[in-house]
């Protein structure tokens, strides 16, 4: 796990620093607010020790930029100014936790642990699959090739993007029907093939590459 501290205190760095890598945290850090945001403009950081009180730029600022463009990385307020007010404003401004200056190094460690095993769990929900010319929105339910705007039952649709999330990977009749439709689903019957029909004929008509494929005895693939 790697960790910026943006801290303009020398001593304070290097004891924070020198703590957090005896419990085997890789640490960076900046000693002015801008050059912090610049480290996170251009690196990966699991989380952010943040003082409030900067030389060129306030925490409570700078944390409200941090997570304008990472919203989902989590920041850590360290500071001296430890009333309720201060507090609200350090929340207000976006920080994930607040911790008042002197503090035991091992809540600090307990503190980040638990930001970082909160934020594993996060990931970006995915907005849109795209494959080749073929996008499929999954907040709107919409497809599109091209310009062309494809009409899609809510079976077809469910069809479409399994395919799409499998996409240049075979998938077997008996895995679409586990997948778009229930686990106990006629395999035996025709229907998959009749809807794999009804949508190659939605996507690919009109164009000159062909995105579904029957790949005989195996299945169907969706190629990018």
């Amino acid at each position: 796990m790697r960790i910026l501290i943006i801290e303009d205190e020398a001593k304070v760095v290097s004891f924070v620093k020198e703590g957090l890598e005896e419990h085997g945290f890789e640490v960076d850090f900046a000693n002015e607010g801008l050059a912090g945001e610049r480290k996170i403009a251009e690196n990966v950081y699991d989380l952010v020790v943040l003082d409030i009180i900067l030389p060129d730029i306030n925490g409570f600022e700078l944390c409200k930029r941090i997570k304008d463009v990472r919203p989902n990385l989590p920041v850590l307020m360290l500071t001296a100014l430890g009333t309720t007010d201060d507090k609200l404003t350090g929340f207000d401004s976006g920080t994930d936790d607040y911790l008042v200056k002197p503090f035991e190094f091992k809540e600090l460690v307990a503190r980040i642990r638990a930001l970082l095993k909160r934020s594993s769990g996060v990931a970006q929900p995915l907005s849109k699959l795209v494959v080749a010319d073929l996008e499929l929105d999954l907040k709107t339910k919409l497809a599109k090739r091209g310009n062309k705007t494809i009409e899609l039952t809510a079976k077809e649709y469910a069809l479409l993007e399994f395919l799409m999330k499998n996409v240049n990977t075979v998938v077997s009749r008996i895995e679409i029907a586990e997948n778009v439709w229930d686990i106990g689903f006629d395999t035996g019957t025709n229907t998959i093939d009749v809807y794999i029909n009804i949508l190659r004929k939605k996507v690919d008509h009109g164009f000159d590459t062909k995105l579904i494929h029957t790949k005989i005895g195996m299945g169907y693939i969706l190629v990018s």
